[in-house]
């Protein structure tokens, strides 16, 4: 039990970490150019990934409706499907029964693994900032490979 005579741990003393915290909040107020390339980067996958649901609901509704025993029978069955497979890589629905909407299903759950591995990439790599050493690190890094030929 802490009384007044009791000094706090280190851990719990708030006074020390009120510069961290000032400083933290400094630097989330910040925009820098790599979060501008970065918010525009994530607005340019948002509008290819609605481009790729459009275009894949029509794909999968198209190959879907007719075959039988399907789960897919109008348009908006198409599109929870294919935005599921986007968002989650799984559904409700049953897998496509069809060989070309298997074809396009694929293609929607390769597409949503590389968008959303690319974009968490993309926020780490923007959550650094560049520094002498990492700029110098990665011209080695571009340098060293256009020696070896595989640049």
């Amino acid at each position: 039990m802490l009384t007044g005579s009791m000094p706090w741990p280190p851990a719990l003393r708030v006074v020390g970490w009120t510069p961290v915290i000032r400083e933290e909040l400094k630097r989330l107020g910040t925009w820098e150019e790599r979060h501008r390339r970065l918010v525009s980067r994530l607005i340019l996958v948002l509008v290819l990934t609605a481009v790729v649901d459009v275009i894949g609901t029509a794909l999968v509704y198209a190959f879907e409706r007719s075959a039988k025993q399907t789960e897919i029978h109008s348009l908006f069955d198409a599109f929870f499907f294919t935005t599921v497979q986007l968002l989650t890589v799984s559904s409700q629905i049953k897998n496509p029964l069809t060989v070309t909407g298997r074809i396009v299903d694929v293609f929607l759950e390769v597409w949503a693994v590389i968008v959303v591995a690319g974009s968490a990439r993309a926020i780490r790599a923007s959550s650094r900032p560049a520094t002498r050493s990492n700029v110098a690190g990665k011209r080695a890094g571009v340098r060293a490979r256009a020696r070896r030929g595989s640049g």
